[in-house]
């Protein structure tokens, strides 16, 4: 997302992110290091991650989203709560969003309430996991791998926003052979060596 306007918060109530430790317990636990590692929104938005923070209480009227909307083309907007009671085929779904993969185009969520975490790759193929809680939006560029999954609230309620016709097909890892995955590790090169799949 070239030239977005990204509100970086500090202390309390900010967008948290930190590199993972490297445990395989249940993967709605926060997976930090010990000592802890966080990360900068400025690292971030060199990876191609960026973030608002807006008023989800009134989302539907929002002037701001609707400004952040038609700068950035998403024209595309619905809505999907992901808990046990209301998403069908609720544990496999879950599986299937923390597969590893990438798209072919950007990803846009915007959490309207509850919590969850989306975990990217830094440059040096390092799980970067990206708190996110009500009121929070990011953009994935295309060709980022990526995973995603809820919080132990085991609650979330987020937008999905697109540029034109929604695509939700996902390619799980690996997928360097597509195009758009060799531009997005180009487009990150200039900020250090970016290491592929063998």
């Amino acid at each position: 997302m070239r030239g977005a306007t990204v509100i970086l918060r500090s202390g309390p109530g900010a967008m948290e992110a930190w590199y993972m430790d490297g445990s395989d317990g249940d993967q709605r636990e926060p997976h930090r290091r010990d000592p802890d590692q966080p990360v900068s929104l400025e690292t971030l938005q060199a990876l191609g991650v960026f973030h608002w923070k807006l008023n989800a209480d009134i989302y539907e009227k929002d002037p701001e989203l609707e400004r952040i909307r038609k700068d950035q083309g998403y024209s595309y907007m619905d809505i999907i709560t992901i808990r046990k009671d209301t998403l069908p085929n609720y544990e496999e779904k879950l599986k299937m969003f923390f597969e590893e993969h990438l798209h072919l185009d950007d990803e846009i969520r915007y959490i309207l309430d509850g919590e969850a975490y989306f975990d990217v790759r830094d440059k040096e193929e390092r799980w970067i996991r990206i708190a996110m809680t009500k009121g929070d939006l990011i953009t994935l560029p295309a060709g980022i791998y990526h995973r995603f999954t809820l919080t132990q609230t085991n609650f979330t309620k987020a937008m999905r926003l697109f540029v034109g016709e929604p695509v939700w097909k996902a390619y799980n890892r690996p997928a360097d052979h597509f195009d758009i995955r060799q531009k997005y590790l180009l487009s990150v090169q200039s900020c250090g060596a970016v290491q592929m799949d063998g």
